[in-house]
């Protein structure tokens, strides 16, 4: 092993490999240690052509960085190298807010795919859906970026717009919408009354305080009066944090298996705790196509459990853990290491959650008018919504406003009045 970067490359690979998952010398075949070797002396002799040879002089950071971004794309689509910046956006989105036009991508078939759009956002006014697939950003194709070059074209400053170019299995052609950046708020929990006793509780994402804010909204609705029935809404819910969606589930499940994870050589298993206060009121939850990830562990788990009714369509099918790893410089790896189980030892992955009853949103589908798809609900339309009522109005009127917006709500969402319909009809 004469060439110096073959030298370099060969130790870097080890210590990765040591670091990530050590294992015994013996237990390295000859045939395995041959084959990297050969690979590295290949990627060597590449790099070395490429520095030589190529018509413009390019830097060896660069092709370094190319290199790894290449290896780790073509693992799956949530395995990626962060530089500094992006780590950093990334401490920043479990706990603030972010600018950009609200939506949860990912690479689906090797299209850029919205997994979510995140309510009350841009995106979600304008009726982006998710499975909706972007094909440009502001006219470039956003097959030829990476997912992490991609949510940073979707991010920039407050009130500059943007144009996607979107394409809808039911649409027959591709439109584009104008989008306006704006500052996207991470609100996690959002709880309303439905009826004398029946609540409606909204998850738009799993944070860091999403499981004590939804106890906090329960526990000050039940000082009000007794809950008899709740509706746990994790529509367009593209996940989060792994603990705050065991953390919600234990809050109905009384005992037993939550979720396990499985990856090389460990398994990992959430277990309901018997001392957190357990609700025993009737669940309905509400999933679609936007429910992923964390998500779907507790639409999964409540399901296998028999402690919730699932109502709406299949979720996402996003069943794989990505462990991030801080690296020198501030930079970071996010790598896939396990995979999502649900309590009767399903795998979330592609095949996502069937719900117990199946109600399609009703959308008319009609195409987009004015840069608008049509058929989606809006941020005014949603239960938490109220209008800005002047200080000095009556109480009577704000409450005969909410009541109408309550109405309206119910008028317009029909999978949100199935599940009402089937909560006041389940045994007490």
């Amino acid at each position: 092993m004469k060439h110096p970067l073959l030298r370099l490359c060969v130790s870097v690979a080890l210590s990765i490999a040591l670091f990530s998952v050590p294992l015994a010398a013996e237990e390295r075949s000859s045939n395995r240690e041959a084959e990297l070797y050969g690979n590295l002396e290949t990627f060597a002799t590449i790099l070395d052509l490429v520095q030589k040879h190529y018509v413009k002089e390019i830097s060896s950071s660069d092709i370094m960085l190319g290199a790894v971004n290449g290896m780790l794309g073509a693992l799956d689509p949530h395995s990626s190298y962060l530089s500094p910046k992006d780590f950093k956006e990334l401490q920043e989105d479990a706990s603030g807010s972010f600018s950009g036009v609200g939506i949860e991508v990912t690479v689906k078939d090797g299209m850029l795919t919205v997994v979510s759009p995140i309510v009350g956002t841009p995106a979600f006014e304008k009726g982006i859906k998710a499975g909706d697939r972007i094909v440009k950003i502001n006219g470039q194709a956003a097959k030829e970026m990476t997912l992490n070059d991609a949510i940073r074209e979707l991010r920039g400053k407050i009130g500059d717009k943007i144009t996607l170019t979107v394409s809808r299995d039911n649409l027959p052609h591709v439109q584009d919408i104008v989008l306006t950046r704006a500052l996207i708020p991470q609100h996690s929990v959002l709880a309303a009354k439905l009826a004398p006793g029946l609540h409606h509780i909204q998850i738009n994402n799993f944070q860091i305080d999403t499981a004590r804010d939804c106890q906090e909204a329960l526990n000050k609705a039940a000082k009000q009066e007794p809950i008899k029935g709740l509706i746990l809404d994790l529509r367009n819910n593209p996940g989060g944090l792994l603990e705050q969606a065991v953390n919600v589930a234990d809050l109905f499940i009384p005992e037993g298996l939550i979720v396990s994870t499985k990856g090389r050589g460990q398994e990992q298993q959430f277990l309901a705790d018997p001392k957190t206060e357990k609700y025993t009121f009737p669940v309905v939850v509400l999933v679609n196509e936007g429910s992923a990830s964390a998500a779907e562990i507790v639409a999964g788990a409540l399901q296998d459990h028999q402690r919730a009714t699932l109502l709406g369509t299949k979720t996402f099918g996003k069943g794989s853990v990505q462990t991030v790893v801080p690296l020198p410089g501030g930079a970071g790896l996010r790598l896939t290491t396990a995979r999502y189980y649900t309590p009767s030892g399903k795998s979330i992955q592609e095949t996502g959650i069937s719900p117990d009853i199946v109600v399609p949103f009703e959308d008319s589908e009609e195409e987009m008018s004015s840069g608008m798809f049509s058929g989606q609900i809006r941020e005014k339309d949603l239960l938490h919504h109220f209008e800005n009522l002047e200080q000095q109005a009556k109480e009577k009127k704000a409450k005969q406003s909410q009541a109408q917006e309550l109405e309206q709500q119910l008028a317009e969402d029909n999978q949100l009045r199935a599940a009402l319909f089937i909560l006041q009809h389940l045994p007490q």
